[in-house]
């Protein structure tokens, strides 16, 4: 599979910058075989400008998805590997004395990138966990008093293993909330299975990738995103999603005025990745699950996502 003759037309200087957006992901789906839906939630977390968790077990192509993305938009990566003695400034960067000036010197962390993968996020502790939080929020991290800003795009791609694997420790809810979408990869169905097993190793196929955006093409598709029409009544559907999940009876905690706000915009990026100016019910629907299952706190023991899909069924489509 030659992915880079695929890529290499439309990732011309010259090319429109739809057709760059239509090339990169169809290069990422080529990669992470058989999950289109994945993938494209993915793109629309990223031009939505928030930051993405995938949920799933080991092996299933979560670190594949997420060099395959910094690949093809080429922006800058770096991988942490969170493990339970991972400290905080393994992240974000610690100052240190330089002999020579006689002064304390920034040596920046792993979270100077523009697309970061933590991997495996769960099994550091809580306050390693929350380095984080700032750089997700605000774009910029605090060391020594000094606010140091991150660089632009800036995206946050978080794995996480199954809560009940040994060695794991849960994020905190104001750091789940932090990411616009949770997704999971699941197992490969057969055809893409088979096409693994008798295909190229992924690593290899990534090495091989060729950019087909950059970081100003992605600051311009956000743009785009935060332009797309949203009429009164669509407006009025997120709206009566976000007050289904505050009244509904196994919900002990609702979507929060955020989440409506992160609903709203990732639905402007499934639009855009549509080829459309304007958002209609079905890109809301579409989005819906993976930015509020992982919101979502239930009054009882039962599985978030089958809430989520409890809130779309009662909320009609005026």
């Amino acid at each position: 599979m030659d992915l880079a003759a695929t890529s290499s037309a439309s990732a011309a200087s010259g090319a429109p910058l739809r057709a760059r957006l239509d090339a990169a992901l169809a290069q990422v789906n080529r990669v992470v075989l058989g999950k289109p839906h994945p993938v494209r939630l993915a793109f629309a977390c990223l031009l939505a400008g928030g930051h993405l968790l995938i949920e799933d077990v080991p092996g299933v192509g979560k670190t594949t998805l997420a060099h395959a993305l910094a690949v093809t938009l080429d922006l800058s990566f770096r991988r942490i590997q969170f493990t339970s003695d991972l400290l905080p400034t393994d992240i974000v960067g610690v100052s240190v004395f330089d002999r020579d000036s006689g002064a304390f010197r920034f040596q920046p962390g792993p979270v100077f990138a523009q697309l970061v993968l933590a991997d495996e996020i769960n099994r550091a502790t809580p306050k390693t966990q929350s380095a984080l939080l700032e750089a997700m929020a605000e774009g910029q991290v605090t060391v020594d008093g000094a606010s140091r800003p991150l660089p632009q795009p800036f995206f946050v791609v978080a794995t996480q293993n199954p809560l009940d694997m040994a060695g794991t420790y849960p994020l905190p809810d104001s750091q789940l909330d932090r990411f616009m979408l949770r997704i999971s990869l699941d197992y490969p169905d057969s055809e893409a299975e088979r096409s693994l097993l008798t295909g190229e190793d992924r690593s290899t196929l990534v090495d091989r990738l060729v950019p087909c955006l950059s970081g100003e093409d992605i600051l311009l598709l956000r743009e785009q995103v935060r332009t797309a029409q949203a009429s009164p009544a669509l407006l009025d559907y997120v709206q009566a999603l976000l007050t289904a999940s505050r009244r509904h009876p196994d919900i002990r905690t609702g979507l929060s005025p955020r989440a409506g706000l992160a609903l709203l915009a990732a639905a402007r990026a499934w639009a855009l990745l549509d080829g459309r100016g304007f958002v209609i019910p079905e890109d809301v629907q579409a989005v819906f699950a993976a930015i509020a299952a992982h919101r979502l706190i239930a009054s009882r023991h039962l599985p978030r996502e089958g809430l989520a899909q409890d809130l779309l069924g009662s909320v009609a489509v005026e």
